[in-house]
């Protein structure tokens, strides 16, 4: 019986947090009819209704509310632990999810990535790009990649990359009609490209000279969700960016881009990798930290 138990709590689980019979029974590698026939036995067993189900979403009864706020975080411990047990074999195994946005995902993560995987070929890595401030407990992803500012408290974060700086830049092209701005102010009389968060909305422009902070909204014709764009059109000629200095270097060096307002962008914390304090690291991913922490200790080589 306590198997069973375990067992359709796990199905339980799945099936709330996904909200949906077929991605739960995706998930759990069986077929929705069998999943929707264990859900049903664990009601009954019970007594009482744990999920309200309609044509279009599956959503917790207040009693399924209070069952998965205590069974969800004891079955992430079980999984844990049964992970960790891949220390006891010659190398590390699972997989290990971590969302960032596209580029730290492309300056730090793969990098780290790409380092790590050859001497570890049962470890898996799945990169989520996302602009989101993604809630790692909530989407059940192993960690986040933000910058330090942006990480919350009750997590924790390592360093895994320098200071950065920002650069507002524009091509030849653009500056060819339109004069440089000489504040960040000057910036609502230019055609800016903006970047759109999926939770926060177009992206302010942060500046700081001399202690004075200031957020611009800037306004143009284009929005996109993603950087590489961005940079694209602004090397098209289509406005202004405001990027990384790594992003735009390559461009710079080349005369593709033109920067402007250097002196209201000081450097600031740079790339963290975060995930929430009560998680108990797996090998693989206390293997992936440690690839990725900065600065990056070199082990000497063994003679």
């Amino acid at each position: 019986m306590a198997g069973e138990n375990f067992h359709d709590l796990a199905a339980f689980v799945a099936v709330a947090q996904e909200q949906s019979f077929t991605r739960a029974a995706t998930k759990l590698g069986v077929s929705q009819s069998a999943l929707s026939q264990t859900i049903r036995g664990l009601e009954a067993r019970l007594g009482i209704r744990l999920l309200t189900r309609t044509t279009r979403r599956v959503a917790p009864t207040e009693a399924g509310e209070r069952l998965l706020r205590t069974v969800a975080p004891r079955l992430e411990e079980i999984d844990a632990e049964v992970l960790a047990l891949s220390e006891l074999r010659d190398k590390p195994a699972g997989t290990v999810r971590v969302t960032a946005t596209e580029n730290a995902a492309e300056a730090v993560l793969w990098p780290a990535v790409e380092r790590l995987l050859p001497d570890y070929p049962d470890i898996k890595v799945e990169i989520i790009i996302d602009y989101g401030l993604t809630d790692v407990v909530a989407e059940h992803v192993d960690a986040g990649v933000r910058f330090g500012e942006q990480v919350a408290k009750d997590m924790i974060a390592v360093r895994i990359g320098p200071d950065l700086r920002m650069a507002v830049v524009g091509s030849p092209v653009y500056f060819a009609k339109r004069p440089p701005p000489q504040t960040p102010q000057d910036l609502t009389a230019h055609d800016c490209i903006n970047l759109r968060l999926p939770t926060h909305g177009l992206y302010a422009w942060e500046f700081e000279k001399n202690g004075r902070e200031l957020k611009v909204r800037v306004d143009g014709r284009l929005v996109f969700n993603t950087s590489a764009l961005i940079l694209k059109a602004a090397v098209a000629g289509f406005g202004l960016a405001y990027l990384t200095e790594q992003q735009v270097k390559g461009h710079l060096e080349r005369g593709e881009l033109v920067r402007v307002l250097t002196n209201w962008c000081p450097p600031y914390s740079g790339y963290h990798l975060y995930y929430a304090s009560r998680r108990q690291p797996t090998p693989a991913f206390a293997l992936l930290v440690d690839a990725l922490r900065y600065p990056r200790v070199q082990r000497s080589q063994r003679s």
